[in-house]
């Protein structure tokens, strides 16, 4: 393919990608994917190439583009290089005309930005788009952080998670024969800190409400050694089901799953109400906090959809709620980085629910600031993705 062509391939996989963000429809990895295997002449150069415009124009344009080529005028209009392949050739795209409309870049547009936390300043936006490294977490029942340094020593610790191992971004860290061993997984520091927070030991009775595919479980299963009993539930089959094998990979043989059925979580977990020593709800939310790995989501997040994730968050923290016995713990997190979502839901279910309290100081020293009755986490301060969390105590 000619440079001109690879640039007209990525203006027409960005308006599947825009359509797909208006619709609701599959994410933009996905569509890339199909995209490609629909143009099997392109060769692996090829592929890098439309892969790094289309990810340029997605990182730099704030929402959800008129059109593919709108987008990747936004970026030709600062790149001359760029600019000149828009040359009308064969397979290239049209040349420019300067009335044609560009998309708006930038961080977020500005209705979604005066949502923030207010302690997201603009000089951490730009660390909200920069491509994410690797991070890999050591499974304590197989292996230790000083084993992930003697697989991987490109790598460096990550502060304050003790299971920590950092990578530079697109590190094919998975395709390495200890990950099917079981040594290791992929998670982000936040997510680490997150599952450490918990505080659960030994002996422990937890429920992971939101399991999804179980990352966060399974870092519960290493920090207390396979000898807490987990109830990980979810209300999709298909992510819920990645976690026994991956289980049975780390050596977590006291993990339990349950499907629940969205509106009758409650009743389906009626035997663990008020049993509970430890209970996680990682909510469903804008997932703000993770655009620097799916930059999309910027252009999917609308008013409508913001209320039902801010629905669910209040709902799960009150069946979550029910499910921790006298002194037990309720861990909230959201990957978020919206105050209405954190701080706010958080307060809100301290008014709802009187004797309940916030706890305070579990953090590592320097990791995450207060924000609120919780704590937010933030690229560009604490070097992860965009995250809430509070930890809550039920009274006795």
């Amino acid at each position: 393919m000619t440079p001109a062509a690879r640039v007209q391939t990525a203006i027409e996989i960005l308006d599947t990608i825009a359509a797909a963000a208006r619709e609701g429809g599959a994410p933009a990895d996905a569509l890339f994917a199909e995209a490609m295997r629909a143009r099997r002449y392109a060769g692996s150069k090829d592929r890098r190439a439309i892969r790094g415009h289309v990810y340029d124009a997605i990182r730099a344009v704030r929402s959800v583009p008129v059109s593919g080529r709108a987008a990747m005028l936004a970026l030709a209009d600062r790149d001359p290089a760029l600019a000149a392949l828009f040359d009308g050739s064969p397979y290239g795209p049209a040349p420019i005309a300067s009335d044609e409309p560009r998309a708006e870049t930038g961080v977020a547009a500005s209705a979604l930005a005066e949502l923030f936390d207010p302690l997201i300043e603009s000089a951490e936006e730009a660390a909200m788009l920069e491509r994410a490294p690797l991070d890999l977490r050591a499974n304590r029942l197989k292996a230790s952080r000083n084993g992930l340094a003697e697989l991987f020593p490109e790598g460096a610790a990550i502060d304050g998670a003790p299971d920590g191992w950092r990578l530079p971004p697109e590190t094919a860290a998975v395709q390495h024969p200890a990950y099917e061993g079981g040594t290791f997984e992929v998670q982000d520091a936040a997510s680490q800190y997150a599952a450490a927070a918990l505080d659960a030991a030994a002996g422990a009775r937890i429920v992971d409400l939101c399991a999804g595919g179980g990352g966060k479980t399974l870092a519960i299963a290493s920090l207390t050694g396979d000898a807490a009993d987990i109830l990980a539930c979810d209300v999709n089959r298909a992510r819920l089901q990645q976690l026994p094998p991956r289980a049975e990979r780390a050596g977590a043989t006291r993990i339990e799953t349950r499907l629940l059925d969205p509106g009758k979580e409650a009743v389906m977990l009626a035997d663990w109400r008020g049993k509970a020593t430890h209970v996680f709800v990682d909510a469903p939310c804008s997932g703000s906090g993770t655009w620097r790995r799916s930059p999309e989501l910027r252009w999917r997040l609308t008013p409508a959809r913001l209320e039902r994730h801010l629905a669910d968050q209040a709902n799960l923290l009150a069946i979550g709620a029910d499910l921790v016995a006298p002194g037990g713990k309720l861990l909230y997190a959201v990957c978020s980085i919206i105050a209405r979502e954190g701080r706010a839901q958080v307060q809100a279910f301290l008014d709802r629910h009187r004797g309940w309290t916030a706890d305070s100081g579990y953090l590592p020293d320097g990791i995450a600031r207060a924000a609120g009755a919780g704590y937010l986490f933030t690229p560009a301060h604490d070097r992860c993705d965009g995250f809430f969390l509070a930890r809550l105590t039920a009274p006795c």
